[in-house]
């Protein structure tokens, strides 16, 4: 089953960034940046986070949005 999470990261992402997260769908606010991404599992969910921070990103929430159909 794959798992949908929004990442709400502070700041708004511009292109660049975006086109880093290609595999998410990104949306941006006045003051942050939302990646919503349909995972396989929580070490992936641990994978994409681990890379926003290591491009100097500030998480500031972590939401399951829905679970995936189980096939």
């Amino acid at each position: 089953a794959r798992l949908t999470y929004e990442i709400t990261l502070r700041g708004q992402a511009g292109r660049t960034l975006r086109a880093q997260f290609d595999e998410c769908k990104v949306t941006t606010g006045p003051d942050t940046t939302t990646l919503r991404a349909e995972l396989s599992d929580q070490a992936a969910l641990s994978g994409l986070v681990q890379r926003i921070v290591g491009l100097g990103l500030v998480v500031i929430d972590v939401h399951l949005v829905a679970l995936g159909s189980v096939p």
